[in-house]
């Protein structure tokens, strides 16, 4: 099993550790669209101590193996976030949008805030949404051509850079409207007066939040640095 120190990235523990990507949430440490930072950063920016931090998550720690993705070529990692992270949301999304507007018309006299519960998560449906099938159409399909070429490729867009790009700035509005569901509902805990849509609802935003905060560690630390090394072996070749 690894041990965790300051020096290691958030994803790196998380990869290594992904039981953990738990605990990182807790303390507001940001592994997926900030999994590029050190523990000692993140921790910085948090007024928290890093090594005692790196001591509490080792102390933490179950014994278990990484993280099933970090062996995965990038044409396996697209068809696994396909099957796995895309599939979730295909079926969550609408249902979460029923649940989130059937508790704010029933309960929002009492907790006003479930109004903008409700239209945060439908900002939140209408960026990934289109999200998905852009990766679906659009940038998966480039990297499985560029895993089983042999040579540079010409894209009609140019460099794979440039989606993987745009992924990254969505991943970052995706993120900002987790973090604000997260604030709006006080960490997804469901008030004494919830009734069973209520907790449904609730239980449903938390597991994801969790799943496509993985899903985008898995994008932003995994696959976008690998299928972005691979077209620069290329590049490097052909100059």
């Amino acid at each position: 099993m690894t041990e965790i120190d300051a020096a290691m990235t958030l994803g790196e523990i998380v990869d290594q550790h992904p039981s953990l990507a738990t605990e990182l949430e807790r303390r507001n440490l940001d592994y997926c669209c900030g999994g590029r930072r050190t523990l000692a950063e993140a921790c910085d920016e948090h007024g928290l101590d890093p090594d005692a931090t790196a001591a509490s998550l080792n102390g933490m720690a179950p014994d278990e193996p990484p993280g099933d993705w970090t062996g995965m070529d990038p044409t396996e990692l697209v068809d696994h976030l396909e099957a796995t992270h895309h599939r979730f949301l295909d079926e969550q999304l609408p249902r979460l949008a029923h649940l989130t507007e059937k508790i704010a018309s029933v309960h929002g006299s009492n907790h006003p805030e479930l109004l903008d519960v409700a239209q945060a998560f439908g900002c939140l449906r209408a960026e990934l949404e289109p999200h998905l099938l852009k990766e679906e159409r659009v940038l998966f399909p480039m990297v499985r051509e560029l895993v089983a070429a042999d040579e540079a490729l010409l894209f009609h867009c140019g460099s794979v850079a440039n989606p993987i790009s745009v992924m990254l700035a969505e991943h970052d509005q995706a993120g900002d409207l987790l973090d604000l569901l997260v604030d709006l509902t006080n960490s997804f805990r469901t008030p004494s007066d919830g009734c069973a849509s209520y907790r449904a609802c609730f239980r449903g935003l938390a597991a994801l939040d969790a799943d496509t905060r993985l899903h985008i560690h898995k994008e932003n630390n995994s696959l976008f640095p690998a299928v972005i090394a691979l077209e620069e072996r290329f590049t490097a070749t052909v100059n």
